[in-house]
């Protein structure tokens, strides 16, 4: 017999088995010399094997113990933790997504899952158990649904592995949770904190303003993507967490028209920036670029509010400020979609339809006039 085509065959001291499990080609080596009767036993043993395989009993740990490919790719359920699983999926997933997005799996990780799931094995980890560790968890729907991300990732992967057969998330919802409602400043309170600022302070939140820009997109905003010839600017990324990234969806990206006062506070800021050629907005505390929302928010917003002595919101506010300063105004909602980078209007209608003015009451009559008009025509000509 061929025993290299039967899947068997000497190597060095000791004997090669090859075999197909689970569309991935397998090499084991058994420990002993490969004399006639040697091999004639392992032939047995892979028949053996390829019956387990066949009739879906076969456990590769068990067969081979230290197996290198078993423990990394063909590990049973039974012998897999939580702590291991989700570890695993960290690993998968740290090229794929954003570094603030892998940031945020990791401290769900390793701040909320693994100190309470991490020593239990994969196959008993139940439905029942996760649901008393949501309703005992004192955090928002919201963050509790966004640490439950990585978990149903790493149990999705369990179950294309064959490790378990249906994830204990499976059943397990989403929590319901409202977004706050937009708390835009009003014309008044608007020229009271800008009246409270000045210099760069006053360009940034003037601005914002009048931009609608996101707080990842001010400070991730440069020169050379401002051409204040034309009177737009160009959209192309944001600062995350001190990171450069893309914008979450292709409308994201996007060209924004520059209205007269923000074309107003962009030249007051030229004097300031504008020839080192950088970021357009800088902290004046430091003469850099800004480099988080929270800094602003401490350092700039929070204290232009206080001595503004208006009632205090986040400086988030300054986008929908700009949201109903434009739909308030009449303008198109579809127009200020794109303006804030939304692929519809259906988010602008959902989030801000409080702002956009009711229809005409007198709306349909000139459609009605001119159908009249033709229908008139067309009964003289018959």
């Amino acid at each position: 017999m061929d025993r290299k085509r039967s899947g068997v065959r000497p190597r060095g001291r000791g004997i090669q088995l090859s075999f197909n499990y689970r569309g991935v080609r397998c090499r084991e080596t058994l420990a002993i010399p490969p004399t006639a009767k040697n091999l004639a036993y392992a032939e047995q043993k892979r028949t053996a094997i390829l019956y387990a395989i066949e009739t879906q009993t076969f456990d590769y740990l068990r067969e081979f113990p230290k197996s290198s490919l078993a423990k990394r790719v063909f590990r049973s359920g039974n012998n897999v933790s939580v702590k291991e699983l989700l570890e695993t999926y960290l690993k998968r997933t740290a090229r794929t997504v954003e570094l603030s997005t892998i940031r945020d799996y990791k401290s769900a990780v390793y701040h909320h899952l693994i100190p309470e799931f991490g020593d239990v094995n994969i196959a008993d980890l139940k439905p029942s158990r996760i649901k008393d560790w949501i309703a005992s968890l004192a955090i928002t729907g919201k963050r509790i649904n966004n640490v439950l991300v990585p978990l149903r990732g790493a149990f999705d992967d369990a179950v294309r592995d064959n490790l378990v057969t249906v994830s204990p998330l499976a059943g397990i919802a989403n929590l319901s949770h409202r977004a706050r409602d937009p708390d835009p400043l009003s014309p008044d309170e608007i020229n009271a904190v800008l009246g409270a600022c000045d210099g760069a302070v006053l360009n940034l939140f003037q601005f914002a303003i009048w931009t609608g820009l996101r707080t990842s997109e001010l400070i991730a905003l440069h020169w050379f993507e401002v051409d204040l010839k034309r009177g737009v600017l160009t959209i192309r990324h944001a600062s995350v967490r001190k990171q450069m990234k893309a914008p979450k969806t292709a409308s994201g990206k996007r060209e924004v028209k520059l209205l007269p006062l923000a074309v107003e506070a962009l030249e007051r800021q030229k004097a300031l920036t504008f020839k080192d050629g950088g970021a357009v907005f800088v902290n004046p505390r430091t003469g850099k670029a800004w480099e988080t929302d929270g800094q602003i928010r401490k350092t700039a917003w929070a204290p232009a509010v206080k001595r503004a002595g208006i009632r205090y919101r986040c400086a988030y506010q300054t986008r929908h400020t700009y949201a109903s300063l434009m739909l308030s105004a009449g303008e198109n909602p579809l127009w200020v979609a794109s303006q804030m980078g939304h692929s519809d209007w259906g988010m602008i209608r959902k989030v801000y339809g409080r702002w956009i003015p009711e229809a005409d009451p007198q709306s349909g009559g000139k459609a009605i006039l001119m159908w009249a008009q033709v229908g008139h025509k067309d009964r003289q000509s018959a």
